[in-house]
């Protein structure tokens, strides 16, 4: 952020930042920027209606109106007041309702809806993450970015209306003369009327510096860093309660108590001795009471104006009250713009950061080839001298691999931490595209394909796989309408067939606490049960299973082994394991080193034949000797 806070922004450029928001605003959400315009618009209004009667009411008074008349003037300040307390009651509670409800959510859509059409190199990407970080933290500092934007328009729309408004009921002031023959004749001279033109225009113009140079500390101000420590010491470390056993058995209490103060009064955060607190005692403070003196000042300005036009005769004494409120509305709402236009400057860096963000391109080739609908599932897939290297290193994941998969085998993929077997699995599903070679579907590179018939190939179980906090059959189908029978067959088959007896509401139990009270919470291999099951819904031709047993206790992982056939049945598998015991049932191996493919083949001949297999075979041998015994 700071680079691009450096950077001084046009002031076109601003303003073109500021439409393209504000049409990002309306696209998703439209009524959010309607309601707030229109509570602005009234909140702006609301003042100068009863305004306007009570100048004539007490007009009426002292002027000696007649009974008649009073009661008239009255009755409309009643009426008026009575009509804007609705009018401003109904357009808080709209605008409530859209801002508490809906603000929140389509802020967030926003970004989900990049995030989930992006390419998933650019999502894996830390480059971006730190980007998306970015806008985040800025937002929870100070609501920069869309959130300031929809905020300033809001008042924006408010500062227009008032100045509207004021113009409506103080040009009178101007236009209505004292009466010849009047000492104080002389305030309708042009030069008077000029006069208290040019000091509104100088009281404006010099209140909205002062303001804007005030509002300006908290746009150099970062304070991201202290709400990351706000956030980390006393939400997540305190309230998450993965942490909560160390925190307990190891003391971090006390540490985090120590820690976390420091953080909030350091430098870097919100407490008095942090810039932001003596900038407020200084500068910033000073700025903004001046501004407000300045405001003050010209108000006592309007009131001996109009006093003296009363004086001379020029309009009852009940008037004042209406030029005074009049011109000190028009005086804050000309103040009013000027600051918004301040703050959009000081805004417009953190859209330029969004922007940078929602305008990531999605490099992937898309193909237009549709994937043949095979009954047989006569699919082979090969890697023609595949290598790999992630974005931003020059460290190879994957060197000159060539492989084909048998069509219905099943293949496992072994080797060390680091060793490319996972990233070979995402080439493989297409999630990253090869730096060097090719890989071919049925003799086709997979690239001319399009993207999502080519991810309909494959159910994949990742090591990082996630449930969601929604019921069990929607969990396992991946969508809100599904087959009951064929998820229940499914759960049966992954092992999870006696959890599932067991749970009161069946499929429809939700998973976790987050939404539903009585949510059930699901052990580490009961959630790989879960995945499994939802790769078997998913019914596609290649299945992929990364690490599938790691969490199971030996008993459920030998009946996996048992049943994998059964699970698998004619679709082609890949098996990525570390442990080695598990491969023996696999038709083939393929031992990873190095990002290279070092062995093939089956577990009875590689182990027998000196190399890595071996070696690894070697080092867990007394826990096989164990299992057998």
């Amino acid at each position: 952020m700071n680079d691009a806070k450096k950077e001084r922004l046009s002031f076109r450029k601003v303003m073109a930042y500021s439409r393209r928001g504000l049409a990002i605003w309306w696209r998703v959400e439209p009524e959010i920027l309607i309601a707030a315009g229109a509570q602005r618009a009234a909140e702006a209004l609301a003042p100068y209606l009863p305004l306007y009667f009570t100048a004539r009411l007490v007009n009426a008074i002292a002027g000696g109106g007649a009974p008649e008349q009073v009661w008239t003037m009255l009755a409309a300040l009643l009426a008026s007041t009575a009509a804007v307390g609705t009018l401003l009651a109904a357009t808080r509670c709209w605008d409530e309702t859209m801002r508490r409800g809906h603000q929140w959510i389509t802020w967030n859509s926003i970004f989900f809806e990049k995030l989930l059409a992006m390419d998933f190199s650019d999502v894996d990407d830390p480059k971006n993450q730190a980007l998306f970080t970015q806008i985040q933290q800025a937002r929870q500092w100070n609501g920069w970015g869309l959130n300031k934007l929809y905020m300033l328009f809001s008042q924006a729309v408010g500062a227009v209306f008032r100045i509207l408004g004021a113009a409506v009921l103080s040009v009178s002031l101007f236009i209505m003369p004292v009466p010849e023959g009047s000492s104080l004749a002389w305030l309708d001279h042009p030069l008077c009327l000029a006069g208290m033109v040019g000091l509104l225009v100088l009281s404006v113009l010099l209140s909205g510096a002062l303001s804007n140079k005030s509002n300006s500390y908290w746009g150099r101000y970062d304070g991201a860093a202290g709400n990351r420590g706000f956030s980390f010491f006393y939400f997540i470390a305190m309230a998450e309660r993965q942490r909560g056993t160390d925190i307990r058995i190891y003391s971090q209490d006390e540490f985090l108590e120590h820690s976390g103060s420091r953080e909030m009064d350091s430098e870097s955060s919100f407490g008095p001795h942090s810039s932001i607190g003596r900038w407020g005692r200084g500068p910033m403070g000073a700025c903004a009471a001046a501004a407000g003196a300045v405001s003050q000042a010209f108000i006592g300005v309007i009131y001996l104006f109009a006093g003296l036009k009363a004086l001379g005769g020029a309009f009852g004494v009940g008037s004042v009250t209406q030029y005074v409120g009049a011109l000190a509305g028009l005086a804050r709402g000309l103040t009013d713009l000027l600051e918004i236009t301040g703050e959009l400057r000081s805004n417009a860096p953190y859209l330029e950061l969004t922007y940078r963000f929602l305008d990531i391109p999605n490099k992937m080739y898309q193909g237009s080839l549709t994937t043949e609908k095979r009954s047989d599932r006569k699919y082979e897939i090969e890697f023609r001298d595949v290598s790999f290297r992630y974005p931003g290193t020059n460290t190879w994941a994957l060197r000159h691999v060539s492989m084909k998969f048998t069509v219905g085998r099943r293949l496992a993929v072994v080797g060390e931490n680091g060793s490319g077997k996972t990233t070979f699995i995402k080439l493989l599903c297409r999630l990253y595209d090869p730096t060097e070679g090719e890989i071919l579907l049925n003799g086709i590179d997979i690239r001319k394909y399009r993207y999502g018939d080519y991810l309909a190939l494959f159910s994949v179980v990742f090591q990082d796989f996630r449930l969601l906090a929604q019921p069990l059959g929607q969990n396992v189908a991946a969508a809100e309408e599904y087959d009951r029978e064929r998820a229940e067959e499914c759960l049966k088959r992954a092992g999870f067939g006696g959890r599932l007896a067991e749970l009161p509401k069946g499929l429809d139990t939700c998973l976790y606490r987050d939404f539903e009270d009585d949510g059930v919470e699901i052990s580490g291999g009961e959630a790989q049960k879960i995945a499994l099951a939802r790769v078997l819904y998913q019914d596609a031709p290649f299945i992929v299973l990364d690490e599938p047993t790691a969490a199971l206790d030996p008993e459920a992982e030998a009946e996996v082994y048992s049943k994998f056939n059964d699970i698998v049945e004619d679709k082609t598998a890949i098996y990525i394991s570390h442990r080695l015991s598990s491969c023996r049932f696999c038709d083939e191996i393929a031992v990873f080193d190095q990002g290279r493919v070092v062995q093939q083949g089956v577990h009875d001949v590689l182990v027998d034949t000196n190399g890595k297999y071996r070696t690894l075979w070697e080092a867990q041998a007394q826990y096989y000797q164990k299992e057998e015994g």
